[in-house]
């Protein structure tokens, strides 16, 4: 029972950063541009995050030396934070508002460039993990 309260706890809190952290990005980079890039850098930054988070729960041998991240703070900053920092709602209302206005080629773009560049930075998580991980055993 105590698990499942900590747990619970964790994730409000990670949530309570992330979506912070993301309102405070729309804040400070949504200046009358076209494309809402508070929202497309945060869910790219999330995504980076997630790689690097994935990479060293999936790296056992590391991640159980190294005594960094115990279950709990996994679900602090994945499942807490980066879900709420990157959030496919408020690009779907983004996207939805840019078409309202008849800008298909700037929704176009938007979506596109959110789903390729947080493929990408998924990706570039996992490898730059990989490669500390790699410096780390030689």
């Amino acid at each position: 029972m105590r698990v499942v309260f900590y747990s619970y706890l964790f994730v409000a809190i990670g949530g309570a950063l992330g979506a912070t952290a993301r309102f405070s990005f729309n804040l400070f980079l949504q200046r009358d541009a076209i494309l809402p890039w508070g929202t497309l850098i945060s869910n790219l930054l999330g995504c980076l995050l997630m790689g690097v988070i994935a990479q060293l729960i999936s790296s056992t041998t590391w991640f159980n030396d190294a005594v960094i991240i115990p279950d709990q703070y996994r679900l602090l900053f994945a499942v807490g934070f980066c879900g709420s920092f990157t959030t496919l709602s408020s690009l779907l209302q983004e996207i939805n508002v840019m078409l309202q206005k008849n800008e298909i080629f700037y929704s176009f773009t938007y979506f596109v460039g959110t789903m390729v560049g947080g493929f990408a930075c998924f990706y570039i998580g996992i490898m730059c993990v990989r490669m500390f991980l790699q410096l780390q055993s030689s």
